[in-house]
């Protein structure tokens, strides 16, 4: 499985951002996926979570009623929809998802917010 995200930048504060996450390789074996993200010096934070077919979803404190995450499984795209950003965002964003116990990421999109 093999995975790159797009769609990071630099925005001002309160601006949106839309990242993508296209899987590639053995995506019929893709169920859950994710976004992560890791500022400088800081350690890697959940930042959202989707089921195999979108019904549930899940957010970190951080970002919660300011993103939203979605799929579409036609064309093994994840998308996270940032809005209101904040420069305390700014951080490399990651794409995960686990395959039989084997997690995989993407090379990451870096999204910087200015104040």
């Amino acid at each position: 499985v093999q995975l790159e995200e797009s769609g990071g930048g630099l925005v001002q504060a309160g601006g949106s951002l839309r990242l993508s996450c296209v899987a590639s390789g053995d995506t019929i074996c893709i169920s859950t996926m994710g976004w992560f993200r890791q500022a400088s010096g800081r350690e890697r934070e959940f930042v959202a979570v989707i089921s195999d077919f979108g019904i549930r979803t899940d957010y970190g404190d951080s970002v919660k009623g300011r993103v939203t995450i979605s799929r579409d499984n036609t064309k093994n795209t994840l998308f996270l929809q940032m809005n209101n950003l904040k420069p305390e965002d700014t951080a490399v964003y990651y794409c995960q998802t686990t395959v039989f116990g084997t997690a995989y990421w993407g090379q990451g999109t870096q999204v910087t917010v200015s104040s």
